[in-house]
This record gives C-alpha cells, structure tokens and sequence, in this order.
C-alpha cells in the first residue's frame, strides 16, 4: 500500500513545484474511465455503455 500512495504523493509534489496543473484533468479523466470500464464489465448496464463506445 505505502508504493501506490507514494506514487500519488510524488505526482501531487509535481505537479505543485512544477505548476503542471493540465495534467490533472487528464488525470482525472484517465480514472473515471477506468472506473467505467471496471463497471461496465460486472454491470447489467453493460450492452448499454458497450454502444456508447
């Protein structure tokens, strides 16, 4: 767990001492499609979303 959370740490140090604030909606955009992907897989609203792609 402390590697994943040292990931996210060191992204958000980044991103605040280099002013890269773009990147984090693309960020942003890049987990909630992961998010839609997992959810489409165990979903009943599967073939729904599949059409949507």
């Amino acid at each position: 767990m402390e590697s994943k959370s040292s990931i996210f740490k060191e992204l958000w140090l980044y991103m605040k001492l280099r002013k890269r604030w773009w990147i984090a909606p693309i960020i942003v955009f890049l987990v909630l499609l992961g998010f839609l992907v997992v959810f489409a897989e165990t979903s009943v609203f599967a073939p729904i979303i599949y059409t949507l792609f």
